[in-house]
């Protein structure tokens, strides 16, 4: 099949790269990019391994409530904050 593609700037430029490297045609660059990408675009995307973070007990709230922020500083940090 013959076809005309107008291509973006830094498309070219990584053809021209990967021909070069490859010591291959424009043609045969094209055409295996083209088949490698389609294929990725019609694949199912990866199921990505879920993450689970495990639960860790901090132990017993060492300050009465978190509402006064100067007495949980002064328990803290000891009344020398003051």
């Amino acid at each position: 099949m013959r076809t005309t593609l107008s291509l973006d700037d830094d498309v070219a430029v990584l053809l021209d790269q990967v021909r070069q490297s490859k010591k291959a045609g424009l043609k045969q660059v094209v055409n295996e990019a083209l088949r490698q990408g389609l294929r990725q675009m019609i694949e199912p995307p990866k199921r990505r391994a879920s993450y689970r973070t495990r639960p860790v007990s901090l132990g017993r709230c060492l300050v009465g409530s978190l509402d006064d922020v100067s007495e949980a500083l002064a328990i803290a940090e000891g009344e020398a904050f003051r």
